[in-house]
């Protein structure tokens, strides 16, 4: 019936820039799956996380808000427990969400509404908990040098994460199942959190070879030193990405496809699962990121960028008989306005204080009015070794057509993104454009202050710091998180 409240099929993997999938026009990554899935939903071209940044991307998803308003920066950052979320509000309407694998949340609250979880994440539950030991693959999970060098093919224990992610998915499925057949007709909601692509830049050797010799250099070369941005000059000379070999660089590159490819078939095992159990009708099934990655396009890596590779992710909606099929949309929405649109979907109350708006409507209708507008931000409080030791306070606007990024202490870039899709072309100098540039600083600044959040986050660190030393004497138990083991993570040349 059209009043029945849907089931809901959340994915969000972790890292995947939105050009490396079939159904965004990439030419040579094989991702059948997804691009079916494509097939029969709608497929958002101009989707944005609200920071290119694990945990707080995935908090803001959660809350609806942008790191500002939920007090998530970094990856040490705590989200408060009265904070209402997704889960709370799924629940509140009488689902029961379950989370199988990764959320990323740090502190003692491990759930954030959800009333389940299996498998949990592969690092620390604690701010100052016991790093995750990567064996031969150390440090190659952070944005370091050695991420490159120690790239190819091989295993990372990410990838095992993830199977055993798909695994327990599937098995939650054939409970609901179970269920529907002794006469319960309840939805069920199910989040889905994987680990891949994610650096190690380390594939199977299977999915590895599938690409050797295919996958060829970064379309866009890095800059030259005269004409780069200041801030990201200096990103690229702290992570030794100078002068990267060519070498490293395909390597890299392949390897990245290949868990694009190791991915998208783990994702199929859970929507054949789906399929097969006939759980499929009237489902609600999301799929996307939490940010994408760089892969070395302008001589950049990893994420902590602003550029389209590191903050645009693939998202796809499919609802059968309730959203069209092999539609694309080219309203610019960021993750924010996903939670509120699932919420729409499920007939759950809006999360109150929220910054996203549901975009069901436009999902449904092309033409419908929509504010195409979204902010990203990235923040530091040099706690974590690879972000340096001077704390950076930036945030990006987007627009339909333009996007602006704003460096606290240094110039801005602004970009014609209808123009210049690929960001080739920094305006904000130009005489002509400056009009538009201060207009939109000016909306950027207006309720974001970054000398305010600098403070805030140094208030937190010391905050941090006391946790980290009481996590270290007491050693709290890890109630959700999935055994790494170091021998696990090798390469295999």
């Amino acid at each position: 019936m059209a009043s029945e409240r849907p089931n809901l099929l959340y994915i969000m993997s972790d890292q995947h820039t939105q050009r490396v999938t079939g159904c965004y026009a990439d030419r040579i990554v094989q991702t059948p799956f997804l691009d079916h899935l494509a097939r029969r939903g709608v497929v958002f071209e101009n989707a944005y996380t609200a920071s290119p940044l694990c945990l707080p991307a995935r908090m803001s998803a959660l809350t609806a808000c942008y790191p500002v308003n939920q007090a998530c920066w970094t990856n040490s950052d705590v989200l408060a427990s009265d904070r209402p979320t997704m889960a709370h509000a799924l629940g509140a309407a009488g689902y029961q969400p379950i989370l199988i694998g990764r959320l990323h949340a740090i502190g003692p609250d491990q759930l954030h509404g959800f009333v389940r979880r299996e498998v949990g994440d592969h690092s620390t539950n604690w701010v100052g908990g016991r790093r995750h030991d990567m064996g031969a693959l150390d440090k190659s999970n952070d944005p370091f040098r050695v991420s490159l060098r120690k790239s190819g093919a091989g295993q990372s224990a990410y990838e095992l994460h993830d199977v055993d992610v798909t695994r327990s998915a599937c098995a939650v499925l054939e409970e609901i199942a179970g269920r529907r057949r002794a006469g319960d007709r309840g939805p069920f909601c199910l989040s889905i959190g994987y680990m891949l692509p994610h650096q190690p830049y380390v594939a199977g050797r299977e999915e590895y070879n599938l690409y050797l010799g295919k996958v060829g250099p970064p379309e866009l070369p890095a800059p030259d030193p005269g004409s780069e941005h200041p801030y990201l000059r200096w990103w690229r000379e702290y992570t030794d990405t100078q002068s990267v070999t060519t070498q490293e660089t395909i390597r890299a590159r392949t390897a990245y496809y290949g868990l694009a490819t190791r991915l998208d078939a783990l994702i199929g095992r859970a929507l054949d699962t789906l399929d097969r159990l006939d759980l499929a009708e009237n489902t609600l099934v999301v799929y996307t990121s939490d940010h994408g990655d760089q892969i070395g396009e302008r001589g950049l890596w990893w994420k902590q960028t602003f550029y389209d590779e590191s903050t645009k992710v693939p998202l796809i909606l499919s609802w059968p008989g309730r959203l069209p099929e092999a539609e694309r949309r080219v309203q610019v929405v960021g993750l924010t306005d996903l939670t509120q649109t699932i919420l729409e979907a499920a007939g759950a109350p809006a999360l109150p204080n929220a910054d996203g708006h549901s975009f069901l409507a436009v999902a449904r209708d092309d033409n419908h009015p929509w504010i195409d507008e979204t902010f990203s931000e990235y923040c530091t409080d040099a706690m974590e070794s690879w972000a340096g030791i001077v704390p950076v306070q930036q945030r990006m606007i987007r627009t339909r057509r333009w996007k602006l990024n704003y460096y606290h202490g240094h110039p801005p870039q602004l970009f014609d993104m209808t123009q210049d899709p690929r960001e080739t072309k920094d305006l904000a100098g130009e005489p002509p454009f400056a009009s538009i540039r201060d207009a939109l600083q000016a909306r950027v600044l207006a309720e974001w202050d970054p000398g305010a959040i600098a403070q805030q986050m140094m208030r937190r660190r010391h905050d941090k710091e006391l946790l980290a030393a009481w996590c270290r004497t007491v050693n709290p138990p890890e109630v959700y998180r999935w055994r790494l083991c170091m021998e696990d993570n090798w390469l295999s040349e």
